[in-house]
C-alpha cells in the first residue's frame, strides 16, 4: 500500500494526469487502426436540455478530438416520443461506421429509460450499462466495463496499489458504480464489502478497509475518523455545493491526514471515467475491425 500513518498528507493520485498517460496509448492504436482504414466512431444521443448533460458531451466530445476518434451528437427534444428515440438508436446500431454508442443521462422522465438503455446492441454498448454487458460482467468474462468503475480500478493499478488479498470496502451499491466495482475488486483478488448511506455502523467497516471506494452520492459522508491509517481512498462523488463548488463524497481535508493515497474531487475519477470511454469506444473498433 501507499502511505502509512502519521508520515504526513495522503498521496494525491491525479486522474487528469493519468487520464493524459491513457489518451497517448490511445492515439497509437487509433494510428494504427487508420493504417487498417478503420477510424473509430462514437454517437452520443441527448434527450431533452440538461445543463450538466452538455458540459458532460462537451468533455467527451473534447476527448474524442484529443484521441482522434470520429464523434457525433445527435440532440433530440425534451418531448420527444419513445418511438422516436428508439428509431434514433437503432439507425446508429446498424451505421458501420460507428463503434460505440452513449446514451448521456438522465433522460426525460416519461420516457422507459430501461427499455431505451437496453436498445443499444451489445458490440456498441461503450458505457458497459446493458444488461448483456453487466451479465457479462458478473459471470467474470466482461466485453466493455462500466466506464467509472474501470477508472477506479485503473487509478488504483497505476498507483501502485495491490488489490490482490487486500480488504476493499465499497460503500455505494448502484448499477452504475457499486455494484459493478465490488465485482471488479473481487476479480483483482479483494475481498469485498459493500455498505451504503444506511449501513448500520458504517464506520466499523470503513475503517478496516486497505481500499475506500466512496460513491453513494452523499456529499462528505466519510471523515477521517473512518478512514484506516494509510489506506488508499477512491472519491467517486460529485456534489454540487450552494456556492457552486463540487465535492466529493469524502471530506477531503480530514481523510488526507489519514489516508496513504486519496483522489481529489475534481481531478480524479472524473476524468478517468471519460478516457475509459475513449478505450471502450477504441477496443470496440478494433474488435469491429478483427
Amino acid at each position: 500500500m501507499t502511505g502509512a500513518a502519521g508520515a504526513g498528507p495522503a498521496k494525491i493520485i491525479d486522474g487528469t494526469a493519468i487520464s493524459r498517460e491513457i489518451y497517448a496509448g490511445l492515439r497509437e492504436r487509433v494510428a494504427a487502426l487508420g493504417r487498417g482504414g478503420v477510424r473509430p466512431g462514437l454517437a452520443a444521443v441527448q434527450v431533452g436540455d440538461n445543463p450538466a448533460s452538455e458540459i458532460y458531451l462537451r468533455n467527451k466530445v473534447r476527448a474524442c478530438d484529443a484521441v482522434g476518434i470520429h464523434s457525433e451528437v445527435h440532440h433530440l427534444a425534451a418531448g420527444s416520443p419513445q418511438d422516436v428515440v428508439l428509431a434514433t438508436l437503432e439507425k446508429l446500431n446498424r451505421n458501420p461506421r460507428l463503434h460505440g454508442i452513449l446514451l448521456q443521462l438522465p433522460l426525460p422522465p416519461l420516457l422507459d429509460a430501461e427499455r431505451v438503455m437496453q436498445s443499444i446492441t451489445p458490440e456498441k454498448d461503450v458505457d458497459g450499462l446493458t444488461w448483456g454487458s453487466l451479465g457479462s460482467l458478473v459471470a467474470g468474462r466482461p466485453v466493455f466495463e462500466p466506464c467509472t468503475p474501470a477508472g477506479v480500478i485503473v487509478l488504483l493499478e497505476r498507483s501502485g496499489i495491490t488489490m490482490d488479498g487486500r480488504h476493499a470496502v465499497v460503500v455505494g451499491r448502484s448499477v452504475i458504480v457499486g455494484k459493478p466495482v465490488a465485482l471488479m475488486l473481487m476479480a483483482q483478488g479483494a475481498t469485498v464489502t459493500v455498505c451504503h448511506s444506511r449501513t448500520h455502523g458504517l464506520a466499523d467497516h470503513t475503517r478496516r478497509a486497505d481500499i475506500l471506494v466512496a460513491a453513494v452520492g452523499r456529499t462528505r459522508l466519510i471523515n477521517g475518523e473512518m478512514v484506516k491509517p494509510g489506506a488508499a481512498v477512491i472519491d467517486v462523488g460529485i456534489n454540487r455545493l450552494p456556492d457552486g463548488k463540487l465535492a466529493g463524497d469524502v471530506d477531503f481535508q480530514s481523510v488526507r491526514g489519514v489516508a496513504g493515497c486519496i483522489t481529489p474531487v475534481p481531478g480524479g475519477v472524473g476524468p478517468m471515467t471519460i478516457a475509459m470511454l475513449m478505450s471502450n469506444t477504441v477496443r470496440a473498433a478494433e474488435r469491429a475491425q478483427q
